[in-house]
């Protein structure tokens, strides 16, 4: 599916109203494992005392926090306002903002440094955030993102979109966006970063594990803290959520290790240079 069979306006009013919802639940279960990838993230980028820095889908604000703490000066943009007053409330030092990234309202060369972390996932269109990247850039100004690694290495959206295929319907009628794993690929995260006019991509995979209590906290984790994935499980019949949250135990006691869940999460982390 590309960009231009999407529409745009339509699944991005899915995304924040599935983002406004999800704040607390995103919190409470992928605060944890998405912070694994900020420092990485930050490594890539090159970021350290001094650094202008934009994070972008900043959400719950880990990124931006850790990169202050470094003593970089940083903004975060969000499209969902409870998403940036959670992300003040958690850091009230930082300067939050509403923003678009596929229409940031920044000039050109504001910035050193900019960052997404996993919220490229959640775009109509992710090449106009790439170019918007590129433009609130310096020369010699450095972006990445993550995204999740496609879902035979990042167990825990397989263990869920195979109890959805086995005992649900994956083709309930939902607004669509772009393949959720596109930027799984290092090809294609090549390609995306090389059209948007960046040069020197880097790709390379981060081995995460999510350390959780149980297989309903799993299910959890997916149908209340997540837009695209949650969207789907909700969508489903009650009877299917059932055999859903079954299956889902079933298949995680594989994964049991000192008493908690250890599910293998890999991510992507992409990387390259504003000429």
């Amino acid at each position: 599916m590309t960009e231009t069979m999407i529409d745009s306006d339509a699944f991005r009013a899915y995304e924040l109203a599935g983002w406004q919802g999800a704040v607390e639940a995103y919190d409470d279960h992928f605060g944890s494992l998405t912070s694994q990838t900020v420092g990485p993230l930050l490594d890539a980028v090159k970021v350290e005392q001094n650094t202008s820095m934009l994070d972008l889908a900043t959400g719950p604000g880990y990124v931006a926090a850790a990169a202050r703490r470094r003593g970089a000066t940083v903004i975060g943009v969000d499209f969902s306002e409870s998403m940036i007053a959670k992300a003040r409330r958690l850091y009230p030092e930082i300067d939050f903002r509403i923003d678009d990234v596929e229409s940031l309202s920044f000039s050109e060369g504001e910035f050193e440094a900019a960052v997404m972390n996993f919220g490229i996932l959640h775009l109509a269109r992710p090449g106009l955030a790439l170019s918007e990247a590129w433009r609130i850039l310096r020369p010699q100004g450095r972006f990445g993102f993550t995204a999740w690694a496609n879902p035979e290495e990042a167990i825990g959206f397989r263990l869920v979109l195979r109890a959805i295929e086995k005992h649900g319907n994956p083709s309930v009628p939902l607004p669509q966006g772009p393949p959720f794993f596109l930027f799984g690929n290092t090809d294609e995260c090549v390609r995306a970063l090389t059209a948007a006019g960046f040069a020197s991509p880097e790709v390379f995979r981060a081995p995460m594990t999510w350390k959780i209590k149980s297989a309903d906290d799993l299910f959890d984790a997916f149908y209340k803290g997540t837009a695209r994935t949650g969207g789907l499980l909700r969508a489903q019949s009650k009877v299917s959520l059932d055999a859903i949250r079954a299956e889902i135990r079933d298949t995680t006691e594989n994964y049991k290790k000192d008493g908690i869940l250890q599910i293998p999460m890999p991510a992507v982390i992409a990387s390259a240079v504003k000429p």
